[in-house]
């Protein structure tokens, strides 16, 4: 799978994509990251890529040309996977009015070949972009962020994991916050139905690991012990796994 993030500030991405799974990911050719510098596709000679809004008002608003520019030049530099006649690309602009995020987002747009992530900064995008060029606006949560390169790294991330060969273990993703086989097992359970979409608030069960016993030195606790629950040392797979089910309900 392929991603080009378009950004006015590509230096930010270097350290994020450059570690651990994302990292091992484009060594061993499951995805591959694309980070272009927008100012590069500006129309006049000083990089422009913002101006003032019509009708007045505070801020700077990021131009269409450059975007259209850029988008168009990215389209052209993405080969076809697998020979395919009409590879599935999906362009997405972050944006305050954007769709939330979830998961179920992530796992569809898992099955496209290449994401364009146009990110903005500023006061806002002119609108022509999501009129025009974006196929859709995702928003990350009700909250102001100075631009869309950390939700492009939400995304990117969170659709990498579900491509297959980027986790080690592919059991993992059946075990996650918000899987279908939690969403599944939490149902029959609970005779819980997930909302359109399939959101729902069944998330992983608790996690612990060695020591068994933590005696805490120091703090407000000191002198406490903390123990892992009993049932998780016991040896019996049916009551871990019952419990496991039980404490995955938010």
């Amino acid at each position: 799978m392929r991603f080009d993030i378009i950004t006015i500030f590509p230096a930010i991405f270097d350290s994020y994509f450059n570690e651990s799974i994302l990292r091992r990911a484009q060594k061993n050719k499951f995805i591959e990251i694309y980070v272009h510098n927008l100012r590069d596709y500006a129309i006049d000679k000083h990089h422009t890529t913002d101006d003032t809004p019509y009708g007045g008002g505070a801020g700077m608003v990021m131009k269409v040309e450059p975007i259209y520019n850029c988008v168009n030049a990215v389209k052209s530099q993405i080969p076809n996977p697998n020979f395919q006649k009409n590879p599935k690309t999906r362009i997405i602009l972050f944006s305050a009015k954007g769709q939330r995020y979830t998961q179920a987002d992530a796992r569809r747009l898992s099955k496209y070949d290449n994401l364009i992530l146009i990110c903005g900064r500023y006061e806002g995008v002119d609108e022509r972009v999501a009129k025009y060029i974006a196929d859709e606006e995702i928003s990350i949560g009700d909250y102001v962020l100075t631009g869309g390169e950390i939700p492009a790294m939400i995304v990117a991330d969170s659709v990498s994991r579900l491509v297959p060969g980027v986790l080690g273990n592919s059991n993992s993703l059946n075990e996650e916050s918000f899987s279908p086989a939690k969403i599944q097992s939490a149902s029959r359970r609970t005779k819980f139905n997930p909302p359109a979409g399939g959101q729902n608030s069944f998330l992983e069960h608790p996690h612990y690991t060695k020591p068994e016993e933590f005696l805490v030195q120091g703090g407000v606790a000191d002198g406490k012990t903390w123990k892992v629950p009993k049932i998780l040392l016991s040896g019996n797979h049916a009551a871990v796994e019952k419990w496991r089910e039980e404490h995955s309900v938010n």
